[in-house]
């Protein structure tokens, strides 16, 4: 009863799908379990179909032709192909999609035993089944998760292998794990015999390669630690080597990670370009050198050359006025003397300011200048040229004030040039257009358009070449082929750049561009005028005379209106050095103002002369420039100056240093230290 009992409960169970069949496959006995998982009632199959006939078809094809090849035999397809092993006495288990009543399917593990009676003939078939779709899910899922795993390896390790560094992990002792083929090929040794091998064993140094581990530990990583790789055949390679710690997911040490980087190369190039670095230094003092020497050259030839072509043109001017006056022949040979020594000059002069320029011993003053100033003076100076050619020159007319950030004496310099150059390379009863422009916002070109024959493009490329004049070596005009050169390299010092636009047969337009600034004013700094106005008894009651040495006519209108604000000093004023000198010489004023970058001479120069000539060397003399570095202002205090004041000037704290000149020179003290 307990054995009937126990085969009811299993036969009845839910969770197994238990079917029961004739001899032929007709369906006998359909459970429980049978029911629940497809979806039939056991009176809907029960002596009407095979399990066959609810399996998928093509399964039971491609069943019946594997077993057929198994068993050297053929199989029809259908129920035998599913119970063929088991008539045989032959296990069999094996996997089969069920089909459902509604049509869906799902995989089952399915037992398949032969039912005989008691003489040993098969009278049915047994097919214990169970629902495999969870275990196929997680099977499936499974193969998913290896595949990934497995592309992740075959990813991680074609990154190690293809990397241009020799790789390899080792265990905290130092016992190599894993390496690429990198490092097989810097040791000469295979992967398995590098594997389980002390990583300090393929370096010349092995204490050094071992002392490198501890660091790696201890640290927990080394950069850039250098050592020398030996490989089995003794050659050897310098490498960078590069190591990190690695952890478990627990966070505990496993081992360390290390990439050797061939640096031989590297070590060679570094050499090489020490050497390339010592060979450039060595040349470029020689190049500084030769470029002194040069420029020492040029000056003191400038000098020697200047002292007899006084003579020269002193004595042919005199020749060319004396009474009775010289014969026509004789005028005319005075003139070509004259000429040339008057263009010899010029040519020194270009020479020495090339060589000045190259050595970069150009002092410039960078601070506003009024360009139509500028172009005002140089009109003055140029049209007696113009008219002598019958050239119509035209400048701007009336303009608002434009300003720029540069030194006064080069801007005019270079104006002066090209104004030159215009005139002299002009067509006959041409035409000179001087003009500004706001070329881009913070930056204003002057252009000098003319009439002449104009540039071919391959005279362009070599317009600014040093003694270069474009074939008119063989004309009438007299030049020396620097001009232009000066005039570039002065223009890129003050940080401006210059260029020429030119059509054959039409003219050409010269021109340069230099950063725009504002006009210079008395501003807000300067108060109201009572804080500026002090009695005379501030000052001792008395009349004080300022000596101002300034080119620059903006700076120079700034000063005359503060000091307008003070009766009691007089301002007299100075255009370059040699007249400063001269006027402080016969005024003897209370104080000298010096602009550091003048025409002539410069402040420096003018101060050495005031203080070497006893009749001025009492009078204090402050420096006011736009030449505003600490090492400005450090070299114009050593050199003498009461006071170094850098431009814009701030008007209370220029008024309080006049007034300690002004008290120094009311104690007759000497500004001598």
């Amino acid at each position: 009863m307990k054995t009937g009992a126990l085969q009811n409960a299993i036969f009845n169970s839910a969770n197994f799908s238990s079917i029961a069949t004739d001899e032929k496959g007709v369906i006998q006995i359909f459970n429980v379990g049978a029911e629940r998982m497809l979806g039939y009632t056991a009176a809907e199959v029960m002596n009407k179909i095979t399990p066959a006939d609810i399996s998928d078809p093509q399964e039971v094809i491609a069943r019946a032709k594997a077993l057929s090849m198994e068993l050297s035999t053929p199989i029809a397809p259908g129920f035998e192909a599913l119970v063929f092993k088991a008539s045989r006495g032959i296990e069999d288990i094996y996997e089969l999609t069920y089909i459902r009543k509604d049509g869906s399917r799902f995989a089952a593990m399915v037992s398949v035993t032969a039912l005989r009676d008691a003489h040993g003939a098969i009278i049915g078939y047994l097919l214990i089944g169970t629902d495999n779709t969870a275990r196929k899910q997680v099977e499936a899922e499974q193969k998913v998760l290896d595949q990934r795993l497995r592309d992740q390896q075959f990813y991680t390790r074609s990154l190690i292998e293809s990397n241009i560094d020799a790789i390899m992990t080792a265990d905290p002792s130092g016992i190599i794990t894993d390496v690429n083929r990198q490092m097989e090929a810097l040791t000469g040794c295979t992967r398995d015999e590098l594997i389980g091998s002390p990583f300090k064993d393929y370096f010349t140094d092995p204490e050094r390669a071992e002392m490198s581990i501890k660091l790696v530990l201890g640290k927990k990583k080394v950069t850039d630690y250098e050592l020398t790789a030996r490989a089995r055949d003794g050659r050897e390679t310098v490498v960078s080597y590069n190591a990190t710690t690695f952890h478990n997911r627990e966070g505990k040490l496993q081992g360390m990670f290390a990439a050797a980087r061939d640096i031989t190369e590297r070590k060679r190039l570094d050499r090489v370009l020490q050497e390339k670095n010592a060979e450039l230094e060595a040349a470029k003092l020689v190049a500084e050198k030769a470029n002194r020497a040069k420029s020492e050259f040029l000056s003191s030839m400038s000098h020697e050359l200047r002292s007899p072509l006084n003579a020269i043109l002193g004595f042919a001017q005199l020749m060319e006025t004396e009474a009775p006056p010289p014969t026509p022949t004789q005028a005319e040979g005075i003139t070509q003397i004259l000429q040339a020594g008057w263009h010899l000059l010029k040519l020194i002069d270009d020479i020495l300011d090339l060589a000045k320029v190259e050595s970069g011993q150009v002092p410039l003053s960078r601070e506003p200048v009024s360009l139509l100033e500028v172009m005002s003076e140089c009109q003055a100076m140029i049209e007696p040229q113009a008219r002598q050619r019958g050239l119509r020159l035209t400048f701007p007319a009336t303009a608002p004030p434009v300003f720029v950030h540069a030194d006064r004496i080069r801007v005019k310099q270079v104006l002066l040039n090209l104004l030159s150059n215009a005139v002299k390379y002009n067509a006959t009863q041409g035409t000179i257009e001087v003009r500004w422009v706001e070329a881009r916002p913070g930056r204003i070109r002057t252009s000098i358009r003319d009439t002449g024959a104009g540039l071919r493009p391959e005279q362009i490329a070599q317009l600014f070449q040093a003694f270069n004049r474009l074939g008119q070596e063989a004309g009438g005009e007299e030049g020396t082929g620097i001009g232009l050169v000066v005039a570039k390299q002065l223009v890129e010092l003050m940080g401006g750049s210059i260029g020429v636009e030119s059509t054959v047969g039409v003219g050409s337009v010269f021109w340069f561009e230099l950063d725009a600034t504002v006009e210079p004013h008395l501003a807000t700094e300067v108060g109201h005028a009572a804080d500026l106005v002090q009695s005379k008894a501030d000052r001792g009651g008395r009349l004080h005379t300022l000596l101002y040495v300034e080119d620059n006519p903006a700076n120079m209108k700034l000063i005359e209106q503060i000091i307008a604000r003070h009766p009691d000093i007089r301002l007299l004023t100075a255009v370059d050095g040699l007249s400063g000198v001269e006027l402080a010489r016969t005024a003897r004023p209370d104080v000298i103002l010096m602009d550091i970058n003048l025409p002539g001479i410069s402040g420096f120069d003018a101060l050495e002369i005031l203080r070497d000539d006893p009749a001025t060397a009492h009078i204090p003399v402050m420096a006011l420039s736009a030449n505003a570095m600490q090492r400005d202002i450090d070299k114009g205090l050593k050199a003498g100056f009461l006071r170094y004041i850098p431009k814009p000037i701030k008007v209370n704290e220029f008024m309080e240093a006049l007034n300690v000149a002004l008290e120094f020179a009311g104690r007759g003290k000497s500004p001598r230290k």
